[in-house]
């Protein structure tokens, strides 16, 4: 957004910590996605990424990697992508994550345009592309800006100083902040270069959404309590879908389980803001 209004993804962190979960969609089928994600709202999601899956997702650990191959062999395009965005019945801004091949290849015409103008009739608020430049994200973000979506970059705790100023300037949204080197994938603690990341984007006026590694209630209240606006939860939420695939478990019976987990990452999420260290004026950080 270029005029300075608050988009609905940048609104959806007002209030309180925001709980981003993602999903890969069409995994394992598209009917089964579909209840999936709906339930993720109920569960508490304040923003959902939507994977649209690449066959190429050199960002994704093993768990999501798994995830694109399920998807992607029960016939997952982008054609069936945004028919999907366009029936999934959820309330909350939905934001696509993608690589960047995709995008540009869409349409009758090179370049992002034909993609973000579809996104954008369809519903999708915005974009996270971990595989495209900042420096080389102009023409997307023109596109973003004309049909009033969002463009979301990814900062890693080793982005150097001039870089990050590159990245910020090109964001829209919220800015997706590592919380450790590496691809995607849940993991038992969350890395203590996590605050020094958002210590150094203090002064940006977007919101800080912490990702990678996130799996339980008290990472998600670990990285709140840090400064984080929100969590970004995926691979813990994939392996709820994976186990219920291999296991042959119902479709109802996966979507309670998907609903109760984001129950407790955004239960933990609230937890840590109110674990923080009051000002000097009596509010929260």
């Amino acid at each position: 957004m270029s005029d300075g209004a608050r988009s609905a993804v940048d609104a959806a962190f007002a209030d309180e910590p925001a709980f981003v979960p993602y999903l890969a969609v069409g995994d394992p089928d598209y009917e089964s996605s579909l209840a999936y994600v709906e339930a993720l709202e109920r569960g508490g999601a304040d923003v959902i990424e939507l994977g649209l899956p690449f066959s190429e997702p050199i960002a994704e650990g093993p768990t999501i990697q798994n995830a694109v191959v399920r998807a992607l062999e029960a016939g997952m395009t982008p054609a069936r992508f945004f028919e999907f965005v366009r029936e999934v019945d959820v309330d909350v801004p939905l934001v696509c994550m993608t690589y960047y091949n995709l995008i540009y290849q869409f349409g009758s015409e090179a370049g992002p345009r034909p993609f973000v103008e579809r996104a954008a009739e369809v519903g999708v608020s915005g974009f996270v592309v971990p595989d495209l430049p900042a420096e080389e994200a102009g023409p997307l973000r023109a596109a973003c800006d004309e049909f009033g979506l969002d463009f979301v970059s990814i900062v890693a705790p080793t982005t150097d100083e001039q870089r990050l100023e590159t990245l910020v300037d090109v964001s829209s949204g919220y800015i997706y902040v590592q919380a450790r080197l590496g691809v995607t994938g849940a993991s038992s603690s969350v890395s203590d270069r996590t605050a020094e990341s958002l210590a150094r984007l203090s002064g940006v006026d977007l919101p800080k959404a912490v990702g990678f590694g996130i799996a339980s209630d008290e990472q998600a209240a670990t990285v709140v309590e840090a400064g984080a606006d929100g969590v970004i939860v995926g691979s813990a939420l994939v392996e709820v879908v994976a186990d219920g695939h291999e296991t042959g478990e119902a479709t109802g019976t996966t979507t309670d389980r998907l609903e109760a987990k984001a129950r407790e990452l955004k239960r933990g999420a609230l937890e840590g803001y109110g674990r923080r260290t009051p000002t000097p004026e009596g509010t929260s950080d």
